[in-house]
């Protein structure tokens, strides 16, 4: 945890007391182009927020902040995205919304936004959200506002292009790339911890590990007291989409198999996939939480986001995770379990040879390789997701992570609240 002490000492750090994660869910991840792709990412922020207030009996009224997560806007009011979320989940008219963006790492920022809100008194309950359609990514152009030219037309795929860095030219599989080299990462070891991944997500599905963390999604309508009725319906005429439409069988035979995407060991099918959906989690301080007699998760310990070369964006959780770890003068053999987003294999490889990271113990229920990465979702899920392993394995302290296009990396440290 030397190899990037720059980032260590200019982490952004937190430490959290008596705050809590109480309760989340989120909807199944659909293949890009999928059963979701018709649904704006306000739509799916929408359901997942119902979802958890109908499933943990909190009472939407109770919420006094909403922060919601969105990186591709992919719809016309996508400015208000936060607001309808709120609104359209129940909560109260006079409760303010916030829309927070730290790419990949945007599901861990409203999380940490919430808790700072909360520890700063403005709030005891906060709902926090994160949606995405990467299917619904525009084909766009920012140079028509005055007209067109001849010979100028410049309409381009947001969704290939957003995933290149302009700053060292570099594709985020590029950054995989150079992580590979500099870790000595060759392709059977990128194919090997993609078939775990798959295998152990579909091995979490089979044994209805996600039957308390993912709620199927069904044509509905929501109505609001004075305004326009919004809802979602599901492409293709599918009436109920109940499961991670990415999680599929796929042994190292078949992984081997595929082409190099980026010109290494990177392909489609060692790097995570390309999906829609939201997740949605709810935050309180200890006060609420001993006043309505909940039974949260998990107690959020803190937290620390860096930055980080830029060409090798991946490395993040590295200093992310050894800056927390200092700051609360704790050791990695302290947690038990980590919830590391797999952005590429040779990224996550990376981050455990860096860490010393002991794989058992990681992502043991399937990764963004498995699942699919919608980016401003997977912060809410690798939360959510470590928080209720340590509830079931009555293990203490977990940590979710990730890295974040750019350069930068994201940590939160939590605590079973068993």
């Amino acid at each position: 945890m030397t190899a990037y002490p720059d980032s260590e000492r200019s982490a952004l750090l937190s430490r959290y007391d008596d705050i809590w994660l109480v309760d989340g869910r989120r909807t199944p991840f659909a293949d890009y182009c999928g059963e979701l792709r018709d649904i704006s990412p306000t739509d799916l922020g929408i359901y997942a927020a119902r979802a958890l207030f109908e499933e943990s009996g909190v009472p939407a009224t109770d919420v006094d902040a909403v922060i919601a997560g969105n990186v591709a806007q992919a719809s016309f009011d996508a400015y208000l995205l936060p607001r309808h979320i709120g609104l359209y989940a129940g909560v109260r008219q006079s409760v303010p919304a916030l829309l927070v963006h730290r790419l990949c790492g945007t599901g861990f920022e409203a999380i940490l936004t919430a808790a700072d809100q909360i520890k700063l008194g403005k709030a005891q309950l906060v709902l926090c959200a994160g949606a995405e359609s990467m299917s619904r990514n525009p084909v766009a152009s920012y140079t028509h506002r005055a007209g067109f030219r001849m010979g100028q037309v410049d309409f381009r795929d947001f969704l290939w292009e957003a995933t290149i860095d302009t700053a060292p030219d570099c594709s985020m599989g590029g950054t995989a790339e150079n992580l590979a080299q500099r870790y000595g990462i060759n392709r059977e070891e990128a194919d090997e911890f993609a078939a775990r991944s798959f295998a152990c997500a579909e091995m979490a599905w089979e044994t209805g590990y996600f039957d308390g963390e993912v709620v199927p999604v069904e044509n509905t309508t929501w109505s609001l007291d004075g305004y326009n009725d919004r809802g979602l319906k599901l492409a293709d005429r599918v009436q109920r989409f109940d499961r991670d439409g990415h999680v599929r069988h796929s042994p190292i035979e078949v992984l081997s198999k595929l082409r190099p995407a980026f010109g290494g060991v990177q392909t489609g099918g060692n790097s995570s996939g390309i999906v829609d959906g939201a997740g949605a989690v709810l935050v309180a301080s200890g006060d609420y939480v001993r006043a309505h007699g909940l039974r949260p998760l998990a107690r959020i310990v803190g937290g620390s986001v860096v930055g980080v070369p830029p060409e090798i964006m991946g490395i993040g959780p590295a200093p992310a995770i050894g800056s927390l770890l200092a700051d609360l003068s704790m050791a990695l053999n302290d947690i038990s379990r980590f919830e590391i987003n797999e952005a590429f294999s040779a990224q996550y490889i990376a981050c455990e040879r860096e860490l010393g990271l002991d794989r058992d113990r990681v992502n043991v229920h399937g990764g963004s390789i498995a699942f699919g990465h919608p980016l401003a979702v997977s912060g809410v899920r690798l939360t959510h997701t470590v928080a209720r392993q340590l509830q079931q394995s009555g293990e203490q302290f977990g940590i979710s992570s990730a890295c974040a296009g750019g350069g930068q990396g994201v940590a939160v440290l939590l605590e079973n609240a068993g």
